[in-house]
């Protein structure tokens, strides 16, 4: 067997071990995925699971929402926020959670591994608003952004060599990443995503944030915007996910596909710090 297919197989039963999605989130999923969901179906899913309820209660009303009055019941959150934003609040706790319990890895810390992942969500979803994404879906980019380098998770110590490489090179980490292990973050990703049944949108995200141009072209956008994103992050330095050589043509790439221009980005750091100091909450539920 070949190294690649002897890695793979490492990565395929750490990814098998990995805590599935509590019923409740996979539930949440699957009823907001029907075009008649009603608020009051996904309160009574969620009602069930009062870990969960107070984590979306918490969330809600914390200052990455700055909502004028203190929300207490799940339905008028639900209502207020919609349908999409409190399913995608679901999901991503839910995988803070899990992932937290699967990673104790010394390689990538994964404190500063979520500072990145939230870096390039709130990002994203300035870029959306920028693009004049509706507001539904908007918070579809944050996800998208905070999940795209889940692929790095199943890592283990043969990462420390491309990370010691990629410096010493100055290489994109992808890059580094098939020339020393020949299988890089966003296959793995893509393991996850279909581990956890994540929607198309995102599962493109996390497989094609290097190659945005291979995305269905009904997700182009949200996935140069997460590629967008992740070098924007990169470059200002915020958190770690092991890269800080961006593939400059990459950018270029993103750029034109999203349709946004460096001096429009550049100029939103203060949103930015802003945006991420608020969604620090996602880390505390």
């Amino acid at each position: 067997m070949d190294d690649r297919e002897a890695r793979l197989r490492k990565i395929r039963n750490f990814v098998k071990k990995m805590p599935s999605l509590s019923t409740t989130v996979s539930k949440v999923l699957e009823i907001c995925s029907r075009p008649d969901t009603a608020p009051n179906d996904l309160n009574k899913v969620i009602s069930l699971d009062p870990v969960l309820t107070g984590q979306v209660l918490k969330l809600i009303n914390s200052a990455y929402y700055s909502l004028m009055n203190k929300v207490t019941s799940l339905t008028r959150a639900i209502i207020m926020l919609g349908l999409n934003t409190v399913k995608n609040l679901a999901l991503s706790t839910a995988i803070i959670r899990s992932v937290g319990q699967t990673k104790k890895s010394k390689v990538l810390p994964i404190k500063k591994f979520w500072a990145h992942s939230i870096g390039v969500g709130v990002t994203a979803k300035l870029f959306a608003v920028a693009l004049d994404v509706p507001m539904g879906e908007r918070e579809e980019y944050f996800v998208a952004g905070l999940l795209h380098d889940l692929g790095k998770v199943p890592f283990g110590d043969e990462y420390t060599e491309v990370l010691m490489l990629t410096k010493q090179r100055q290489q994109p980490l992808v890059i580094v990443e098939q020339d020393v292990m020949e299988v890089d973050h966003q296959e793995v990703g893509r393991l996850i995503a279909e581990k956890w049944k994540l929607n198309e949108a995102i599962t493109e995200a996390i497989c094609y944030h290097h190659s945005p141009e291979l995305a269905a072209p009904e997700n182009r956008q949200l996935v140069a915007a997460i590629a967008l994103a992740d070098c924007y992050i990169c470059l200002f330095d915020i958190g770690y996910a092991g890269n800080r050589y961006p593939d400059e043509d990459q950018l270029t790439t993103a750029l034109k596909l999203t349709g946004l221009s460096w001096p429009t980005i550049s100029g939103m750091s203060d949103a930015v710090e802003e945006e991420i100091r608020k969604a620090e909450v996602f880390l505390q539920v």
